[in-house]
């Protein structure tokens, strides 16, 4: 009771809190949160340890839709990851959840920065029964990234954006892998 109680108090002061800064102040902040969010995500990619949750996706054609972003996501930890697109249809797909999963072993992992800093990430993603070759871009600045995803098994190309966090900060689920 005293914890749920000392939660509003705190809620209340932060809306009074904001309410009571300028909008140059409340920029200046979310600048800063943003470069310390972007800082967090470039050291996850050095680290293999990160995930990219996506809450939009832009299929061949341009044709565009918002996803749930703990199902749409693209994980890496070491040597492993996990490829995963869940539409919200009716059917359940290869992986349960309307979609499909590629949970499989990265190879050709490299990142590379340009002169203004924007990092990209290219590496092949190898499951049991299928694999895709991933592109991700970042950023300078930032921690919202787009990533392609070029599947071996047709040209269904297919582009997510959304969010890079470091792994154990991920909130995502795993349908059923090929």
């Amino acid at each position: 009771m005293i914890l749920a109680l000392t939660m509003v108090v705190g809620r209340v002061q932060a809306q009074s809190t904001e309410q009571n800064l300028s909008r140059e102040e409340k920029k200046a902040l979310q600048e800063q949160l943003d470069s310390l969010l972007a800082v967090e995500a470039v050291q996850a990619i050095n680290e293999k340890a990160f995930t990219l949750e996506a809450d939009r996706v832009v299929f061949k054609y341009g044709n565009m839709a918002y996803v749930n972003s703990n199902t749409n996501f693209v994980s890496v930890k070491g040597d492993n990851a996990v490829v995963q697109v869940a539409f919200n249809i009716p059917i359940s797909g290869p992986n349960g959840i309307g979609g499909v999963t590629v949970d499989g072993s990265v190879s050709d992992y490299e990142v590379k920065t340009d002169k203004k800093g924007n990092i990209s990430i290219s590496m092949n993603v190898m499951g049991t029964g299928i694999s895709a070759r991933v592109f991700i871009s970042l950023p300078k600045g930032t921690n919202h990234a787009t990533v392609e995803i070029n599947p071996n098994f047709n040209s269904n190309r297919m582009t997510l954006e959304g969010v890079i966090l470091p792994i154990e900060k991920s909130n995502v689920f795993k349908g059923r892998s090929l």
